[in-house]
């Protein structure tokens, strides 16, 4: 399936054996975004994993986001940061980050809204469907929740969780500007 500029990429470490290869064939076939996230990985690993990864993107143009880390995105000179219900706050991140794109994951309409007043550029919402990559996931909201959400909100949204690419194409017809892909996102380009 070709989404072009609205595949939202994420490369977790803990999903993939080889990252920066998954990272290459997402960028080849024109992801809009890719995220590193890397829960588990020590601090110079990130580092310089992010930066191998902030080449690649910079190589095809496009935004490199890194996962909940603000010191890190600030040390390798990512395009976005990505934040989670339980990381830095908005204000806080933009400490660290300045005026870097913030997106921050959202799993009910008073969480969006609340991450747009405190000053973020895109929403993700979800999950959507039902996902395997969070060890606690939060219910699954569905694609009437999506449709309301892209309606109602200000921002750029991103639907996340449990998006494959069988339920992609009507996800991005829910109203979505991305749809952010972790575990599925092999099947969507033959990668390992």
């Amino acid at each position: 399936m070709d989404l072009g500029s609205s595949l939202y990429a994420i490369v977790d470490v803990e999903a993939s054996r080889e990252p920066v290869e998954l990272a290459r064939r997402a960028l080849s076939a024109g992801c809009g975004m890719l995220q590193l996230r890397a829960k588990r990985l020590d601090d110079r690993s990130f580092v310089s994993l992010a930066l191998e990864l902030r080449t690649l993107c910079r190589e095809r143009g496009a935004p490199f986001v890194v996962n909940d880390r603000a010191d890190i995105a600030r040390i390798v000179g990512a395009d976005g940061l990505h934040l989670g219900q339980d990381d830095l706050e908005v204000a806080d991140a933009r400490k660290v980050v300045g005026r870097m794109h913030i997106g921050v994951s959202t799993h009910s309409p008073e969480q969006a809204r609340q991450a747009e007043l405190d000053g973020a550029d895109l929403v993700a919402f979800g999950p959507i469907f039902t996902t395997s990559t969070k060890e606690n996931p939060d219910p699954v909201v569905g694609l009437e929740a999506l449709r309301q959400m892209c309606r109602d909100a200000s921002r750029p949204v991103v639907a996340i969780g449990g998006i494959t690419p069988e339920n992609a194409a009507e996800t991005l017809g829910a109203g979505a500007r991305y749809v952010a892909v972790i575990s599925a996102l092999p099947r969507f380009f033959g990668a390992a």
